[in-house]
């Protein structure tokens, strides 16, 4: 191969140039990003940004960049794939390249009126938001959300979280933990609505629910996922079906086309995790080199989140048997562990709240 093009200039983006130069790839990297920023890290965009205390935080100073000897196209949209070897852009060119890694990462889902974040821009926008609001809405108790309602109640604002299900991050973690993960709101003051579903949002403030009842609100932030960009995959010749379809090595049905991040579907899973992405740009690229699957990606998925000031750590897979190993969920510091069905001796996950050095410990044991 003598050009590499990777869709997407984010972590998972950064992660695979950086990985095609140390697996020894000296021909020519392009690097095609829809943001007009280098790469920055997104996890402090919910709590120190918004908080004022820091500004972008780079991935890679400019001796890492030149390491990387890429070609930046910023500000820049894949809109098509020609061809297994042609890119279309949005400024009217195409970019041709013998092996390509799609990065390109997921697109918030919207609520009209409301904010998201997902990037700098929209930080920027709902940090000025925030100047000036008193009262915050946040539809979505997952980690973003609740991340993003601590750092709102950090800075003085009324805060009220709505929640679909009946418990938070019930599909990530589980009825118990969730629960856990839901009291924290409480006990910082914020106010936490479960089991109901949002009507609409009002132009000038507030969140209609599904049961007639509104939440007073002069900003309203929506982190209720995200889907994968695919859009401009559409009618190509990679298999798209949420996400792109690829192997445990991600690779694709076009051996020359690797994907990676959030955007990629291995073996019928798509982690959104700031380690996955990371983890699978270093087994992707090589397999892109190799050109067929010699590696694959097994990470059980490593997740942290902070809220109200607690580290909350999760990696595996939650199940129904989970016994807390040290601490007391009472005092929000302990450790659990998900025990395996039909072997309860084996641990398949770990969840910790400001505990982390048994949760490093423990996560040795985990199958």
């Amino acid at each position: 191969m003598k050009t590499i093009a990777i869709i997407g200039a984010s972590l998972a983006g950064l992660r695979s140039a950086q990985a095609l130069r140390q697996q020894g790839f000296d021909g020519r990297i392009v690097v095609v990003g829809d943001e007009v920023h280098l790469p920055y890290d997104r996890p402090p965009l919910s709590k120190d940004f918004l908080l004022g205390k820091v500004e972008a935080v780079p991935l890679a100073d400019q001796e890492d960049l030149d390491a990387v000897n890429a070609e930046w196209r910023l500000g820049v949209k894949a809109t098509g794939l020609l061809s297994t070897q042609e890119v279309a852009l949005s400024d009217g060119t195409t970019l041709a390249a013998d092996g390509l890694v799609i990065a390109t990462g997921g697109l918030p889902r919207t609520i009209p009126g409301t904010h998201v974040l997902r990037t700098l821009d929209d930080a920027v926008k709902l940090r000025e938001a925030f100047g000036t609001a008193q009262h915050v809405g946040v539809i979505g108790a997952g980690f973003i959300g609740a991340e993003i309602a601590s750092s709102a109640r950090a800075l003085g604002k009324d805060v009220t979280v709505v929640e679909a299900l009946p418990t938070p991050l019930t599909r990530v973690l589980g009825a118990e933990m969730g629960t856990a993960c839901g009291h924290l709101h409480g006990d910082h003051g914020s106010t936490l609505i479960t089991g109901i579903n949002v009507d609409s949002v009002n132009v000038d403030g507030g969140i209609n629910l599904a049961d007639g009842r509104v939440v007073n609100a002069d900003v309203v932030v929506a982190g209720i996922g995200t889907r994968p960009a695919t859009d401009w995959l559409a009618g190509g010749p990679v298999n798209i079906d949420n996400g792109v379809l690829c192997d445990a090595g991600g690779v694709t049905n076009v051996k020359n086309i690797v994907a990676v991040g959030d955007v990629a579907n291995c073996a019928g899973h798509r982690a959104e995790h700031w380690t996955s992405a990371t983890e699978q740009a270093q087994v992707a690229t090589r397999n892109l080199l190799a050109g067929e699957t010699v590696a694959t990606h097994t990470s059980g998925g490593y997740v942290w989140s902070d809220q109200y000031g607690v580290r909350i750590q999760f990696i595996g897979r939650a199940t129904n048997d989970v016994r807390v190993e040290d601490g007391s969920i009472e005092d929000r510091k302990f450790v659990a562990t998900y025990r395996d069905g039909e072997n309860p001796d084996d641990i398949v996950g770990i969840v910790a709240m400001s505990n982390a050095r048994l949760f490093t410990r423990l996560r040795r044991n985990l199958k």
